[in-house]
């Protein structure tokens, strides 16, 4: 890292300049070919310049999944949903680059288990919206349900509106931001990763976290077991005004107000502990 300053080094170790926001995230999906590149061996060849649309009015969830897959396989890169009608389950499993836009709202699962995709949806999602997310971006242009990004691994997912309870439960990496508030229990034994809410955060925020960071720009109502304040540093300032510059979701007075919370690490040996003092952590 040369001709680095001491800053963008630290920023490097702590992988804030490694979101994997294209493509598969798993190394052992790569096919080296001969020109040198990486590529994928089952992947689509597809050419984002190459439109396609699907109107999904009379259309079911596993007619519409299988729509835009067969439009993968013929090269279409660029993929409109028109009228989803909120059906579940749409625009799951896709594990290659694709730029999708759904214009209207999901019902329950959407986008989940994706790995790669560029998606933005301009109504609003149900439950478990992108649940095992690998990489990729995923925008949302109104509010989203319950469980919003659980067991998210990779990618940044993006709600410009509200979000309900346990967003990001079991969050194993990756990026989720909120631009409004979330439910109680957000961040519910988080393992990794960052979350950014604008807005405020209901009851036990980061409960049983084990680490991973979590950002509020409004009020807490309360910390969960082992969710601790830290210092919000230069890093993490720098860190937010891009992230959140990136998807038009910085606060006009910035974010020097914004609130840090990390794991208390008191649960990490919570095993061995004695009977007493497992009581003083909970």
């Amino acid at each position: 890292m040369a001709n680095m300053s001491s800053q963008d080094k630290l920023s490097h170790d702590l992988g804030m300049h490694t979101e994997q926001l294209t493509g598969r995230t798993q190394e052992t999906f790569f096919d080296l070919k001969d020109d040198g590149g990486f590529g994928y061996h089952d992947a689509f060849d597809v050419d984002f310049n190459k439109r396609a649309e699907i109107d999904a009015s009379n259309m079911g969830a596993k007619e519409i999944n299988a729509r835009i897959r067969e439009l993968m396989t013929e090269g279409h890169g660029t993929i409109v949903v028109k009228n989803p009608g909120a059906k579940h389950s749409l625009a799951v499993g896709i594990l290659n680059r694709l730029n999708l836009i759904i214009e209207g709202s999901l019902g329950y699962f959407g986008c989940g288990l994706i790995d790669g995709p560029n998606i933005r949806i301009s109504g609003r999602v149900g439950w478990s919206c992108a649940e095992n997310m690998m990489a990729g971006t995923l925008v949302i242009e109104k509010n989203a349900g319950s469980t919003f990004g659980a067991a998210i691994r990779g990618g940044d997912l993006v709600c410009k509106g509200s979000v309900g309870s346990r967003t990001g439960i079991d969050m194993k990496g990756g990026t989720i931001i909120v631009g409004g508030d979330t439910g109680a229990f957000s961040g519910f034994m988080m393992q990794r990763g960052r979350m950014v809410v604008c807005g405020n955060a209901g009851k036990n925020l980061g409960d049983s976290m084990y680490d991973g960071t979590i950002y509020i720009g409004g009020e807490i109502t309360d910390l969960g077991v082992d969710a601790v304040p830290s210092e919000l540093t230069d890093l993490d300032k720098a860190w937010l005004t891009r992230k959140l510059t990136m998807y038009g979701l910085l606060p006009e007075k910035g974010v020097n107000h914004f609130q840090k919370i990390v794991a208390g690490k008191q649960l990490w040996n919570y095993d061995n502990l004695e009977p007493t003092e497992k009581k003083l952590i909970l």
